[in-house]
């Protein structure tokens, strides 16, 4: 499914935080939010799942007005992934990842075998088939990121919204996150803090600068050492990744942008 967001305002507190906002992500494509802190990335995605109602402007999943829907049939198609992480839960992982599966059951109803298989696949895909019985409270950090993580997989949307899902994860997660999303292709629509990150795994990037998108396109076109400067504030050069061949950024650590 195709997601768009159309002229998107948000405001709160007295405070204009998006304005005019235009995103897309095709059926199938992983569209990346960057920015600098405060840009409105995370804003802009709890739009997008419907936890902020906009003051102005629309969210569209294949043409339909996301916010014209329940909230239950919007959790079949749209899963989240939020920074906002949400308490201590006194369950197993298991637990936690087949509450994926709400959406899909009526009150008081039992987990079927669709449901088993999606959890038990969830739990597979995050590398977390043999922690499945602890509890999420005994778990790291970067463990309990991917209970979450697989928590969203389980609910099998047909898009994804990821608020930084490399958080806490070490090198070796994040990069099978990044190929699991890849190969999973679903309609994915995350932000990133690590820009090489961002040109790896996305197919578009949509650039977030003072709560407006200033570049949109290819990572390849989007992220050029003009761009960096203006909008990160650094000075960088763009070249190609020896293994894959994606734009690699190169940062100078010495000397500010335009030093």
């Amino acid at each position: 499914m195709r997601i768009d967001v159309e002229d998107l305002r948000v405001a709160y507190a007295g405070r204009t935080v998006l304005a005019g906002v235009r995103v897309v992500a095709e059926d199938g494509e992983i569209a990346g939010v960057v920015g600098p802190n405060g840009s409105g990335k995370s804003t802009l995605l709890r739009t997008v799942y419907r936890h902020l109602r906009p003051t102005a402007g629309r969210v569209l999943l294949d043409g339909a007005d996301l916010r014209a829907l329940s909230a239950s049939r919007a959790a079949r198609h749209v899963a989240a992934l939020p920074q906002e992480r949400g308490g201590d839960f006194e369950l197993s992982v298991r637990e936690i990842v087949a509450m994926g599966r709400t959406p899909y059951k009526r009150a008081f109803a039992g987990d079927d075998d669709t449901d088993r298989a999606a959890v038990e696949r969830a739990l597979a895909d995050t590398g977390l088939a043999a922690h499945a019985g602890r509890r999420y409270t005994d778990l790291s950090g970067g463990e309990r990121q991917r209970a979450l993580l697989a928590k969203a997989f389980a609910q099998d949307p047909d898009v994804l919204v990821l608020d930084e899902p490399t958080n806490h994860l070490d090198v070796r997660h994040q990069t099978e996150l990044l190929t699991l999303l890849r190969v999973r292709r679903r309609t994915t629509l995350l932000s990133l803090h690590d820009l090489n990150a961002a040109a790896a795994v996305c197919d578009r990037l949509h650039v977030l600068h003072g709560g407006a998108v200033v570049a949109s396109g290819p990572p390849r076109e989007v992220l050029t050492p003009a761009l960096l400067s203006r909008v990160f504030g650094v000075r960088a050069a763009v070249t190609d990744h020896p293994l894959t061949g994606d734009p690699l950024i190169a940062f100078d650590h010495r000397a500010p942008a335009g030093g």
